[in-house]
């Protein structure tokens, strides 16, 4: 699996920082990553439901995956 920039994990593996409450823990503090800083929240990011929100990060981390990654990804 690729790693995220400057994460130190592999795409689609949960983050080491989320707290019990799937929450950042490093949430407003200088030592949070850039590219989580980054990420900005959307109604069509969150949707109705957490699953909604997962579905839609999972999207993203398969869409921006190198293209190596993507082709061993597919389904189809």
């Amino acid at each position: 699996m690729p790693f995220i920039d400057g994460l130190g994990k592999a795409a689609g593996v949960a983050c080491v920082q989320l707290t019990a409450d799937m929450r950042c823990a490093l949430f407003g503090l200088p030592q949070r990553p850039a590219v989580c800083a980054s990420l900005k929240p959307s109604a069509e990011m969150c949707g109705e439901t957490r699953a909604d929100a997962i579905a839609w990060l999972t999207k993203l981390d398969r869409d921006t995956a190198p293209s190596r990654v993507r082709a061993s990804q597919r389904t189809d």
